[in-house]
């Protein structure tokens, strides 16, 4: 195994006060375990709110843990100083969702991208061929260094912010939903993008997106989070085992009218994370809940060695399946 990252049991609680109101505690992410090999992608995938962004943010110790270890390249990011983690983010970079807000408005194309030099202290060296190769590098041309965001199409400032990433040579990238403001088409571009520098620079992902069908195209494992909580790791293309994953997949596009899934209806609303119950949290939801799914919050458990899922009954529920 050569895991550049590892979490264990990882937890992040909101203390918040609403007007007149006691102070409440809200569960972002619960229990949360995992580890990413080195050059792998690994996806993560879920319902709004239920805790994607905010489990990125804390594999980057953007926001500090309530519980859990986070290990990056066999040490736990506790132990480092605020020194020690400023070193340390070189090597452990993000793209944020809109490029439209993640630049500077007021910073040329040029400044965007030594940005991490100057917070970082470090020198670029020769600035003009620093940023000539990381643009050429990410398919823009070097005349685009003098012009501001307001002056680029939405792909081209992506761009600028995955140059902005690469400039100090990292391992780890976070991609929080790098392609969602983006044309069909575009998409595709940055996808293509991002596979070929993962390959040339050895580059580590862990993508989080809503697109379902993008997620299992371009990550070699995907991560299915509900109400702040793993519910299943599968690898590429495994057939899903928990009720909610299928449910998440089987509302999946297919532009090919002939072969067009009747999608489930899943009704009711995910738990608040104010108020979540003592079972399972899907429990409300499910069509194959039974007693045990209200009183004892399932585990992860193997299926296969790289493919686990949290639920009571998913090995039963897969046999009904096959029988019916």
């Amino acid at each position: 195994m050569n895991d550049i990252i590892s979490v264990a049991n990882l937890g992040r609680r909101f203390v918040t006060k609403r007007f007149l109101k006691k102070k409440e505690i809200f569960s972002a992410v619960r229990d949360v375990s995992f580890n990413v090999e080195r050059g792998e992608i690994v996806g993560v995938v879920g319902e709004s709110g239920c805790g994607k962004s905010t489990l990125a943010r804390l594999l980057l110790r953007l926001l500090e843990p309530s519980k859990g270890t986070i290990s990056f390249e066999g040490r736990d990011l506790a132990s480092f100083s605020k020194g020690e983690m400023r070193q340390l983010r070189r090597k452990m970079q993000m793209v944020f969702q809109d490029p439209y807000s993640s630049i500077d408005p007021r910073f040329t194309v040029r400044n965007a991208v030594l940005e991490p030099y100057k917070v970082q202290g470090v020198s670029a060296g020769d600035t003009d061929k620093r940023v000539a190769e990381l643009l050429n590098m990410v398919g823009l041309d070097a005349s685009l260094a003098n012009r501001y965001p307001h002056q680029l199409s939405g792909g081209q400032k992506q761009r600028v912010g995955i140059a902005r990433a690469l400039a100090l040579n990292p391992s780890l990238i976070v991609l929080d939903e790098p392609t969602a403001s983006l044309d069909v088409s575009v998409q595709a571009q940055i996808i293509n993008l991002l596979d070929g520098l993962r390959r040339e620079l050895g580059l580590t992902y862990i993508f989080i997106s809503h697109d379902l069908n993008l997620v299992r195209y371009f990550c070699d494992r995907t991560i299915v989070m509900y109400a702040g909580r793993i519910v299943e790791m599968l690898p590429k293309y495994a057939a899903p085992s928990h009720p909610y994953t299928k449910m998440l997949m089987g509302s999946m596009f297919e532009p090919d009218p002939d072969n067009r899934r009747e999608i489930s209806n899943l009704t009711g609303e995910a738990p608040s994370g104010y108020n979540l119950p003592e079972g399972c949290a899907f429990a409300s939801r499910c069509p194959f809940v039974k007693g045990l799914c209200l009183t004892e919050d399932p585990t992860l458990q193997h299926l296969q060695p790289e493919h686990q899922v949290a639920c009571h009954y998913s090995k039963d529920i897969s046999n009904e399946r096959q029988a019916a």
